[in-house]
């Protein structure tokens, strides 16, 4: 498809050159469009030309699957309301990548919740951490050479929760390593090179035990305040646990307290 390609869009031309170079392909330096995050919107207008011209026109980020915490978002979506065609093609994806190899189907976990990149500030970060100690679903975060060692002393309030850290996946200097997060600065500072590359990492999910403790904790703040429909949803949204084993906690926990209203 890139030798195909009338234009290729690049998020740097510079990388994306060297990779068509790679390849056997001749690209003249008029055939490659700078798209990327500080004039994405403007770029888009100038693909969208090329394309009702009748050009095939191939978009490349430079690592990653493009508009997945990548540039790419605002140029589909301007072509799709411009009434021209996107069409996807699969290539390699640190996301699925970081999933699959993590070993999540033992713990039971189904599905997984896609974070992308934390907050750069360190308050932030931390407040965000929190909010994910009490996702029973595994997570996936991605993070920059320059910000590892950081998100790495965040997640270690997470303490013996397992952490699967994928460096450079796809790529020739992979490595993947599962850990407890309390263990993740130790890991880094182990070896100089594990800061260097990018980094897709797996946040396993709170175990099942553990997670229906979170919910019924929860569930018993909000009660307090909510009628049990209201209640039984906002824990199920919180901790992810069962909307229905919620509901018969809620009913069971409103019958031990005759002094509640019904929800």
């Amino acid at each position: 498809m890139l030798a195909l390609a009338d234009c290729v869009a690049c998020e740097d031309t510079r990388h994306t050159q060297a990779m068509l170079r790679a390849y056997g392909i001749d690209k003249a330096p008029a055939q490659l469009l700078a798209v990327h995050q500080h004039n994405e919107s403007e770029a888009a207008q100038a693909v969208v030309a090329r394309l009702r011209q009748g050009q095939r026109v191939a978009y490349a980020s430079d690592a990653g699957t493009p508009a997945v915490s990548d540039p790419g978002a605002r140029l589909v979506a301007a072509v799709r309301e411009a009434g021209l065609r996107v069409v996807p093609l699969p290539g390699a994806s640190s996301i699925t990548a970081a999933v699959s190899v993590a070993g999540l189907a033992g713990g039971g976990e189904s599905g997984f919740v896609f974070a992308g990149f934390l907050p750069a500030k360190a308050g932030e970060r931390d407040a965000a951490v929190q909010t994910l100690a009490a996702q029973a679903l595994p997570v996936v975060l991605l993070e920059a050479p320059h910000r590892i060692e950081a998100l790495a002393k965040s997640l270690a309030a997470l303490g013996s929760r397992l952490v699967t850290v994928g460096r450079e996946l796809t790529k020739q200097f992979e490595e993947i390593a599962t850990l407890d997060c309390a263990g993740f600065s130790a890991w880094l500072d182990a070896d100089a090179q594990r800061t260097r590359g990018e980094f897709a990492l797996v946040l396993h999910g709170v175990p099942q035990a553990a997670a229906a403790d979170d919910g019924l904790r929860v569930l018993q703040l909000l009660l307090k305040e909510l009628p049990v429909k209201g209640a039984v949803k906002l824990a199920a949204e919180i901790t992810g646990g069962s909307r229905n084993e919620l509901y018969e906690a809620a009913l069971k926990l409103k019958a031990m307290d005759p002094g509640s209203s019904p929800g």
